[in-house]
C-alpha cells in the first residue's frame, strides 16, 4: 500500500466542500501515485485532517480588507487580524457615510469539535446578506462588497481561535472584524448604516470589566464578564514589572562604614544602613505604581472605556489607589495576590465583586430615567424619542438589549418609516436611535429587559 493510499485511509475529519471540489487540480503527486488516486480517494484526501500535506491551496486574491495578507511559500493566504473593541472605532462605524453597510453577527465556540460548524453557519450568513443585495446593485458591485467575507469564510487559521461571538462589518472602503467574549444572537443586514447595538452593548460598563492583576513583580490585565476573562496582551508602553517601569533608578540601599577599636589594637568595620527596608520598598513601590497607573490609563482605560478592577493584596490597594489618577478605577476590588489563584478562580471572585456595582449602576439609570419621566423630561415613546435625537435634545438613552424595532429614521426630521430587515435599506430603529443620540453628544446604556423602566424598547431623558 502506498503512502498516498495510507494517509487516505486515516482521513477522518471534514473540511469544507469547496476542498474537495478543488483537489482533482491541486493534488500534488509523482505520476505512479496519481494513478492509484480513485475519486473516493479525493473525497477522502480532502477530509483529511492532514490535507496541507497532500494539496497545494490555490492562491486567491487579496481581499479589500483594513488588514494586510502575509504569504506563505508561493501561495497566498489571506490572514485576517481581528479589531480591537474601542470607543473610537465604535465612533468611526457610527459616523461612517458609505453605503450599503452589511452587518453579520453570529455566535462561535472556543474549541474543537463545536467551532467546526461556525464558518458554516458564517457562510449562510454571508449567502444572506449576497441575497439582501442583489434587488438593489449590480452582479459587480455585490461581488466586490461580499469578498471580503468569502476571504473570511475561507481563512482557516481564523477560524481556529474565535471567542464566544463574531461581529464583522463591511461597506465600500471598509471592513471590520471583531471577536466577543459574549454569544450574540445571529444577524445579517444590509442597511443605510451599520448595526451596532451588541458592540455597543460589548462595550459598554454593564457586564464588562478589566482586571489589573497587581504584584510588587507582575503587571497583567485581563478582560471579561460573568462567564470569562481573558488575558490582555499589555500595550508596548505598560510595565509588565518593577524592573521595567524604574529599571537603574530602583532604591539601593544606602549604608555607611565605621571602625570600633578592638582587643589588641585591631579594628572591626561595622555597616550601618542609613533608612530602613520597609522605605525602600514602599518607595519604589509607590513609583512603581504610579507607572503602572498612567500606562494602563492610556493605553487600555481609555480606549476601552471599561470598569478597572484592581486584584491586589489587602496593603497594596490603598498605596495603589492613593497614586491612581485613573478615573475608570473601581472603588471596590479583590483583595488576594492573584498570582496565587487560577484564571478561572480569578473569574469567579471577581465577578463577585463586581456584580453588586454593576446592578447598582443598572438600577441608578432606571431610577434616573423614571425621575425624568415625572418632571416632563423623559419619555419611552419611538416617535418622540426620534423626534428629541434629531433635535439633539437626548442627554441619556436606555435601549434594550436583545429587541429589534425594523424600521428606518429619516435622519432631517425625526420620522420613523416602518420595514423588514431584509430590505437592504432598513435597520433596527433602536439601533439607529443610540447612533444618533452618541453623534449629538448623549449617553447611551443597554441593558438587559429586566432592567429595562419600560415595554418599548427605549426610554429616553432629556435635555429641556
Amino acid at each position: 500500500m502506498t503512502a498516498v493510499r495510507q494517509a487516505v485511509q486515516d482521513a477522518a475529519n471534514a473540511l469544507p466542500d469547496d476542498l474537495g471540489k478543488r483537489l482533482g487540480e491541486a493534488v500534488q503527486l509523482t505520476g505512479a501515485d496519481r494513478e492509484q488516486v480513485t475519486a473516493a480517494d479525493h473525497q477522502a484526501i480532502a477530509q483529511h485532517r492532514s490535507w496541507r500535506r497532500l494539496i497545494r491551496p490555490r492562491p486567491h486574491p487579496p481581499p479589500n480588507l483594513s488588514r494586510t495578507g502575509t504569504t506563505e511559500g508561493s501561495s497566498m493566504k489571506s490572514t485576517h487580524t481581528p479589531d480591537t473593541l474601542t470607543l473610537a472605532n465604535l465612533a468611526e462605524l457610527a459616523s461612517f457615510q458609505g453605503r450599503p453597510c452589511l452587518s453579520l453577527y453570529q455566535p462561535t465556540h472556543r474549541r474543537h469539535p463545536d467551532n467546526q460548524q461556525d464558518p458554516l453557519l458564517f457562510r449562510r450568513l454571508v449567502k444572506a446578506l449576497e441575497t439582501s443585495l442583489q434587488g438593489q446593485h449590480t452582479a459587480d458591485t455585490v461581488q466586490t462588497l461580499i469578498q471580503p467575507f468569502e476571504a473570511l469564510a475561507q481563512d482557516h487559521g481564523f477560524w481556529n481561535h474565535t471567542l464566544d461571538g463574531l461581529a464583522v462589518l463591511g461597506a465600500p472602503a471598509l471592513f471590520r472584524v471583531f471577536l466577543l467574549q459574549k454569544p450574540v444572537a445571529e444577524l445579517a443586514v444590509a442597511a443605510d448604516s451599520f448595526h451596532t447595538k451588541p458592540l455597543r452593548h460589548g462595550l459598554q460598563s454593564t457586564g464588562r470589566y478589566q482586571v489589573l492583576a497587581l504584584s510588587l513583580h507582575k503587571v497583567a490585565l485581563y478582560e471579561g464578564n460573568r462567564s470569562v476573562l481573558d488575558a490582555v496582551a499589555l500595550a508596548p508602553g505598560v510595565p509588565k514589572t518593577m524592573t521595567d517601569a524604574l529599571g537603574s533608578e530602583r532604591t539601593e540601599p544606602h549604608s555607611s562604614v565605621s571602625s570600633y577599636g578592638g582587643v589588641g589594637g585591631g579594628h572591626m568595620a561595622m555597616h550601618h544602613g542609613q533608612g530602613g527596608k520597609k522605605d525602600e520598598i514602599n518607595s519604589d513601590a509607590e513609583r512603581f505604581f504610579r507607572a503602572v497607573d498612567r500606562a494602563v490609563l492610556e493605553h487600555h482605560s481609555k480606549p476601552s472605556g471599561l470598569p478597572l478592577m484592581l486584584a491586589a493584596l489587602p496593603e497594596h490597594h490603598h498605596l495603589f489607589h492613593a497614586v491612581s489618577h485613573n478615573p475608570y478605577l473601581m472603588i471596590n476590588g479583590l483583595m488576594v495576590d492573584p498570582q496565587g489563584l487560577t484564571q478561572g478562580d480569578l473569574c469567579q471572585r471577581a465577578w463577585d465583586v463586581a456584580a453588586p456595582q454593576q446592578v447598582a449602576r443598572q438600577t441608578a439609570w432606571g431610577d434616573a430615567y423614571t425621575a425624568a419621566a415625572a418632571k416632563g423630561l423623559g419619555s419611552e415613546n419611538l416617535a418622540q424619542i426620534a423626534h428629541a435625537a434629531v433635535a439633539g435634545r437626548v442627554a441619556t438613552l436606555l435601549i434594550e438589549a436583545d429587541r429589534q424595532v425594523a424600521g428606518r429614521i429619516d435622519a432631517s426630521t425625526g420620522r420613523i418609516d416602518p420595514g423588514e430587515l431584509e430590505h437592504p435599506r432598513v435597520d433596527d430603529v433602536l439601533d439607529d436611535l443610540g447612533a444618533l443620540v452618541e453623534k449629538m453628544g448623549g449617553q447611551v446604556h443597554v441593558l438587559p429587559d429586566a432592567h429595562m423602566p419600560c415595554r418599548t424598547g427605549a426610554a429616553a431623558s432629556f435635555r429641556h
